[in-house]
């Protein structure tokens, strides 16, 4: 059975030749049997790359290799060349496609691809992390989060996390009521992470009545009632004073616009 050595040469970690590779041998070994896959990792210079072709040639290897810059890339295709070395660029033609067809020239900077992989699994972790700690349900969350939302209930308090976790923000939210003593934890969050939403009376009125509508109950339940709301907001701000934390009025203002004060309101206090 004829021998295969191949190099993944990369200006980043080598996991797409990797990948690439692997995916083509298995086309001729199911198992990899005398095949021998080296990946050379972060090759940022014009030397490492000329050591790297004579230890091919010199090792009858095949090359692929993913460089995103230019100069990296021709160099080792000449070098490959007068070496008489098999190499395969799998990234620079589809770079250079893409350029052409946007017009725009390339960044030229290795590891993007890892970047926004770690962007999205933060944003996903932090949604995950508000799925969790919603409506107060696990106080532990508290002390872990990047923002701690507290508010009565139908202030938007839900909603509002999922948008800041979308922010790759982790953020765990409280509902307060008042025959209902708040979590411990939370007097033990750094009052700058948290921040109260507060409604006007007649709009939280409003808003409870159309839920109780929606639910096929009754608006004049007592969860709907002016004396109600206005017992649970005193207790709002009587938890709020003794936290020390922001307070945002969201009477008529949208999930978006909330957020935005708050990410204007943390990013003062970085």
């Amino acid at each position: 059975m004829n021998q295969l050595k191949t190099f993944i040469i990369s200006d980043s970690i080598g996991e797409t030749g990797d990948l690439v590779a692997k995916a083509a041998i298995s086309q001729f070994r199911q198992n990899f049997e005398s095949t021998a896959v080296t990946r050379i990792p972060h090759v940022e210079t014009i030397e490492q790359l000329r050591e790297v072709t004579v230890l091919a040639s010199e090792q009858d290897a095949i090359i692929l290799y993913t460089l995103v810059k230019e100069n990296m890339r021709e160099f080792l295709r000449k070098e490959c060349e007068r070496l008489e070395i098999p190499a395969v660029d799998i990234l620079g033609p589809i770079i250079g496609a893409i350029g052409e067809k946007l017009e725009e020239t390339p960044s030229e900077e290795p590891g993007r691809v890892r970047l926004l992989d770690e962007d999205y699994f933060k944003k996903i972790e932090a949604i995950e992390f508000a799925v969790k700690y919603d409506d107060g349900r696990d106080p532990r969350g508290l002390l872990l989060a990047d923002i701690v939302l507290i508010g009565v209930s139908r202030t938007s308090k839900t909603p509002l996390s999922q948008y800041l976790a979308h922010k790759r923000l982790k953020v765990a939210n409280v509902p307060l009521v008042p025959e209902v003593n708040p979590p411990e934890e939370l007097f033990h969050v750094n009052p700058d992470k948290c921040f109260g939403l507060v409604i006007s009376p007649e709009k939280l009125n409003t808003i409870r009545k159309e839920r109780l509508k929606a639910l096929g109950l009754k608006d004049d339940a007592n969860y709907a009632k002016i004396n109600r709301i206005q017992q649970e907001i005193d207790h709002f701000y009587r938890v709020t004073d003794r936290i020390g934390c922001h307070v945002i009025d969201v009477t008529n203002r949208a999930v978006e616009e909330t957020a935005n004060v708050i990410l204007g309101i943390r990013q003062n206090k970085i």
